[in-house]
């Protein structure tokens, strides 16, 4: 099952990754998401750094677990904010942003899962 493993954590970081250029490039979506939210411009950087230390933690063995956890609750958050202020359709999108963010909580959730032996503190060795 270790192929499974090795999809979702890519699933999720080309998912996250995918969305950095349009955070940090100040696309007008993302700057309409975060103005509706009240949190631009910190909000939108915010957020596509965390997005972009979870991509790279995903990809470190000893941090994927660590990476797997920030990465779901960074999706907890995005989802929580298109059912409550955004909508699941942002600007005609069909839904995509939502679907993409619930894809993504899934593959982290399963990583995290996954790893959660990384997790033990009992360990002699670990990431950290």
């Amino acid at each position: 099952m270790r192929w499974i493993d090795y999809l979702t954590r890519a699933v999720a970081v080309v998912i996250l990754a995918q969305t950095l250029y349009f955070k940090f490039s100040a696309a007008p979506e993302s700057v309409y998401i975060f103005s509706t939210i009240g949190v631009e411009p910190w909000g939108r950087i915010l957020s596509g750094t965390i997005e972009l230390i979870v991509c790279v933690l995903l990809l470190i063995p000893g941090a994927t677990a660590i990476g797997a956890l920030v990465g779901a609750m960074t999706m907890l958050g995005a989802l929580g904010t298109h059912l409550l202020k955004l909508g699941i359709v942002v600007q005609n999108d069909g839904g995509l942003l939502f679907l993409l963010a619930a894809i993504a909580l899934l593959c982290c959730i399963y990583s995290a899962w996954f790893h959660r032996h990384e997790l033990d503190r009992s360990r002699k060795y670990r990431f950290f």
